[in-house]
């Protein structure tokens, strides 16, 4: 699905990610970690085509970037970030923000299909959002803007669903109600690459993790060989303990860490 062979990204001479080489496949799903600045997010942006490396090689759904037409592979691609929740108009109604997600508009300013229309009602019916589909997109909480983000992205049927910190700035409440809606794509014959901050949203849904310190993958694999204390303390610079609880890995900071 994703091949990312011997990455390296230099920004002012400086490597912003070092010799990164990451495989994702078909059936996997994946959730990656680091600090602050480490390079998760530009990881996403040369999946989806938007950065391109200073060297090596980025295969995405058999397309080798750099020798194809990028904006038809992008067609594959579901994407969440807040920086794309930030450019919808919030005076438009909740259902028409979801249908966009078929044509990766950003406004219609044309009729829209009938289907269209009942295919983006069904999705938010299927995240109980149903009573909301008239509303502008405004007036809904962050935690159910995250949800119609989620239900947009998902009109185009997408092979591979990439979601950075689609999460953030949610209370527990709207952040467990999103995390259930996130661990139901496995229902869903999709690829999820997950970016986060925070190892609890880990629902059992992924089934690798990433974790990546200064541009350098630390360590890649299944999650619960990746996730240890040692190579969280390589990672984050800090001791912790880390238990398994319902599929889902959750840390403890030791005492004087």
């Amino acid at each position: 699905m994703i091949s990312m062979d011997h990455i390296t990204l230099l920004r002012d001479k400086r490597p912003i990610l070092d010799d990164v080489t990451l495989q994702i496949a078909s059936g996997e799903h994946w959730a990656i970690l680091g600090r602050n600045g480490s390079g998760k997010t530009t990881l996403l942006e040369m999946m989806t085509g938007y950065l391109f490396p200073t060297q090596g090689k980025i295969e995405v759904l058999g397309n080798t970037y750099g020798s194809c037409d990028v904006r038809e592979v992008r067609k594959q691609i579901g994407y969440i970030s807040q920086s794309l929740l930030e450019k919808l108009t919030l005076s438009d109604p909740v259902w028409e923000v979801v249908a966009t997600g078929a044509f990766a508009f950003l406004r219609f300013y044309q009729t829209i299909p009938d289907e269209v229309k009942l295919q983006a009602m069904n999705l938010l019916a299927e995240m109980n959002l149903g009573h909301a589909s008239n509303n502008p997109l405004g007036t809904l909480s962050q935690g159910e803007r995250k949800k119609v983000m989620l239900a947009r992205s998902l009109m185009a049927n997408p092979r591979i669903l990439i979601m950075d910190e689609p999460c953030a700035g949610l209370d527990l409440f709207e952040r467990e109600k999103m995390l259930v809606e996130i661990d139901r794509l496995r229902q869903r014959d999709v690829t999820v690459v997950y970016v986060t901050h925070h190892i609890e949203e880990i629902v059992p849904l992924f089934t690798h993790v990433a974790l990546i310190r200064d541009g350098k993958l630390e360590a890649a694999g299944p999650k619960k060989e990746v996730l240890t204390t040692e190579t969280l303390l390589n990672t984050y610079e800090i001791p912790v303990d880390l238990e398994w609880s319902g599929d889902r890995p959750w840390i403890k900071v030791r005492s004087g860490g």
